[in-house]
């Protein structure tokens, strides 16, 4: 297999099996096999003779030929115990004290599993209604958002994927304005992403500036009117301030529900490219895109017939999927069973314009999307039609809106998807996403620098003779191409950056895509950070108006923790690459830690952890802690690191470091020898240690013996990490798993060093 080194990383840490002790007990080519063996068994289910060897090959084949690969769930799950498959699911939300919970419960088997839930909150009642049953007061939506923010904060430290959710909410609810500065903070609701459910009178009341009305799901009375167009600005205001919420247009998503006998849409999954009905999964793959093209000389071009074929095999590979699934819940294997969806995407679309050199942000670009989807849905559809005269129609085919005279196996076929793991696996650009950054800059661990390059820009520099490590740390350091004279032209003018995509051409590209997908399109518009209020309102409008299904917005910069600046990683006594390539020479003063006070107070704690007792001093005094001890029992464990931990959290605290930052990067790390047994309140030494200081430090809050302190305002500071140098304004977005940078991308966050991803 071609795989990068750093492809085979990310697959040994969150895919290949691994045994009690966290040893990897699995080769890559044994995954793929695993893999392509388990979805080949369900041919046996529709004929007894199946030759299913051969289909396991082709499966094989496909996927190690990195031409098409299935959600990650398919990957880490199939022909292993757990076997549950799907990526994204929706769960509904009852208006009851009981349904709520259920809910909950519901959903943390779903995270348990590796999967992802969506959640509309419009049907809960608006805080301060009456409850008749209890003659008390609802909380209202928001507050119940929190619990099962916090049940997916327990649940998502012991599995291979977070668990992440999406929470909607209709803007005619009574809450929606609280709803839409419920992220304000961006410490709050972390585990969700959220997306304002607008319908299409609304958006003509806000073009219009009239009223509209506020309605009560309970008792669905009228509770009150707010003009539209201010909300629209206050949706607006809130997703430039730091990307939330996102938006989704409702009577779109129930235009194209097949089935609407079954009942309203009402939710997406995490990422908002799959509408669901309630108890609905979807199981989600995409091709290819860079594989799917042939060359001629110095022309590259489109190899449509590649593309059917393979596509004709996905289709194959993906219903296979629904069968061969063990479902977290009997209802969901019901359901999704009734409906059959699937939903087949692609990546790799932006490096497939760079091999054919036309740049994203060109009606060229924007033709050739329109072209490339209609075939890959049209053959899907046709291949669908082909399984249903082999297994039959989907259960509810007979009541569903599409046409009566071509049965179809499946309800849906294609889903544009976020693929920022996968893709990073199959070395392309991700969904249908531009290029982020062309350049990245890593340090080994004997300090030495490797640089890695966009392998369709390395060829392009070479063929002319240009290609250089310097031009490269050039690129790294400015952040794209386009202001380095000595690269030509025509080169800058194909080798657009996410950032230089002109929000118009994001979402005229999304609009291209989703005119001939099924299901919907994840995308991520990313603004410059001095984009206007008034151009992301400019962004809404023309996603309405051109048919797409949902938008989600990113303001570089606009989160407090958000990187700024990546370049090289800055040794001691040496200049950044920033200050190197020309940027203003604005050395960041040094951090110094304040002296350990002469007399604290402080408070031991004895933590049970895998190999005996860890005992864990916390000491502080008027300004905060300031000093951290450990000391392990007689059992043994590792004192060396224990203390190492406690040492370098130490003299971080007293350096200013924010006590969050320090509990997010301890807090969670596994050690074998602690997760494997029952009944632990910890992962690892470190998890113990930050939940010491955690506890510690909200005692002395709630106390008043400390203030907290503000999250914005922060002077920005240089900060050293393990992967790159950053620039930081507050506090730094750093991947919570390698601490390398994170990019906003298919309506996702996503790791590119080591695939974390916040949406699974």
């Amino acid at each position: 297999m071609n795989l990068s080194q750093n492809a085979r990383t990310v697959l040994e840490r969150r895919y290949l099996i691994k045994n009690g002790e966290g040893v990897v007990i699995e080769t890559v080519e044994e995954l793929f096999h695993r893999v392509a063996d388990a979805i080949a068994q369900s041919d046996l289910i529709y004929d007894p003779q199946a030759d299913v060897k051969k289909t396991a090959a082709e499966f094989y084949d496909m996927m190690t030929n990195l031409e098409f690969l299935p959600n990650s769930p398919t990957l880490m799950n199939a022909g292993r115990p757990l076997g549950q498959l799907s990526a994204c699911f929706v769960l509904p939300v009852e208006d009851t004290m009981e349904g709520i919970f259920e809910a909950i419960k519901q959903a943390a088997l779903i995270h348990k599993s590796g999967g992802g839930t969506g959640f509309s909150f419009s049907r809960l009642r608006p805080s301060g209604s009456a409850v008749n049953s209890t003659g008390g007061v609802a909380s209202g939506p928001i507050s119940f958002m929190k619990v099962f923010n916090m049940a997916t904060e327990a649940v998502k430290q012991g599995g291979t994927r977070r668990g992440a959710n999406m929470g909607i909410l209709r803007i005619d609810h009574p809450d929606i304005m609280q709803f839409i500065d419920c992220k304000k903070d961006n410490k709050e609701i972390t585990n969700f992403n959220i997306s304002v459910g607008l319908t299409e009178a609304f958006m003509k009341a806000a073009e219009e500036g009239s009223m509209y009305d506020l309605v009560d799901p309970h008792t669905q009375k009228i509770t009150g009117q707010l003009n539209a167009r201010e909300v629209f600005d206050h949706i607006v205001d809130a997703a430039w301030r730091n990307g939330e919420p996102g938006i989704i247009f409702l009577d779109r998503l129930n235009r194209d529900n097949i089935v609407p006998g079954q009942g309203e849409i009402e939710s997406t999954n995490p990422c908002g490219e799959q509408p669901l009905l309630p108890f609905e999964s979807c199981n989600l793959g995409s091709i290819n895109l860079t594989k799917m093209t042939k060359k001629s000389g110095n022309n590259c071009t489109v190899d449509w017939k590649k593309i059917t074929d393979t596509v004709k095999k996905a289709v194959h590979f993906l219903d296979n999927v629904i069968d061969a699934n063990k479902y977290p819940l009997e209802q969901i294997d019901f359901t999704t069973k009734q409906t059959r969806k699937i939903g087949l995407g692609i990546m790799g679309w932006a490096d497939m314009l760079l091999m054919m050199g036309i740049p994203y942000n060109s009606e060229g670009a924007v033709r050739l999307a329109e072209e490339v989807m209609k075939i890959i849905t049209g053959t899907a559809r046709r291949e669908s039609q082909n399984l249903a005269q082999q297994r039959g129609a989907f259960p509810l085919f007979s009541e569903s809106i599409l046409p009566q005279d071509k049965p179809q196996r499946n309800g849906t076929v294609t889903t544009i998807a976020p693929t920022g793991t996968l893709s990073l696996l199959a070395g392309c650009s991700s969904g249908v996403e531009p290029v982020f950054g062309y350049v990245y800059i890593r340090n080994i661990m004997d300090g030495t620098e490797m640089i890695e390059v966009n392998p369709i820009l390395r060829e392009a520099l070479e063929e002319r003779g240009l290609y250089s490590d310097e031009l490269m740390k050039t690129i790294a350091a400015q952040g794209s191409l386009s202001h380095i004279p000595e690269i030509p032209e025509d080169i800058r003018r194909v080798f657009v950056s996410a950032h230089e995509v002109s929000p118009e051409y994001h979402i005229r590209m999304q609009a291209a895509f989703q005119s001939y997908t099924d299901n919907a399109v994840s995308k991520t518009v990313n603004f410059n950070h001095d984009a206007t209020r008034e151009e992301v309102a400019e962004v809404y409008r023309l996603a309405f108006e051109l048919g797409c299904k949902g938008v989600t917005i990113y303001r570089d910069g606009s989160r407090s923790e958000q990187v700024l600046n990546i370049g090289k990683v800055k040794k001691e006594g040496e200049e950044s690459v920033q200050e190197q390539a020309g940027a203003e020479k604005t050395k960041p003063q040094a951090i110094v830690p304040r002296p350990r006070p002469e007399v604290v107070t402080g408070i031991t704690e004895k933590v049970k952890i895998g190999c005996g007792n860890l005992y864990i001093t916390v000491n502080y005094d008027d300004k905060g802690i300031c000093e951290i001890f450990t000391n392990t029992g007689k059992a043994g464990g590792c004192p060396s690191q224990s203390e190492a931990t406690a040492r370098l959290a130490s003299i971080a605290l007293r350096a200013g470091i924010d006590v969050h930052s320090i509990v997010h990067q301890l807090k969670g790390i596994r050690c074998p020898s602690t997760i494997r047994q029952n009944g632990m309140k910890c992962t690892s030494c470190p998890d113990a240690i930050a939940k010491t200081i955690e506890r510690v430090y909200q005692q002395q809050i709630e106390l008043g013996h400390w203030a907290e302190p503000a999250s914005e305002g922060v002077e920005a500071v240089s900060c050293t990490v393990p992967s790159q140098t950053v620039t930081t304004s507050g506090k730094t977005n750093f991947c919570p798993e390698c601490g390398a940078r994170i990019e906003h991308e298919g309506g996702c966050v996503i790791c590119r060093n080591c695939g974390f991803s916040k949406c699974g």
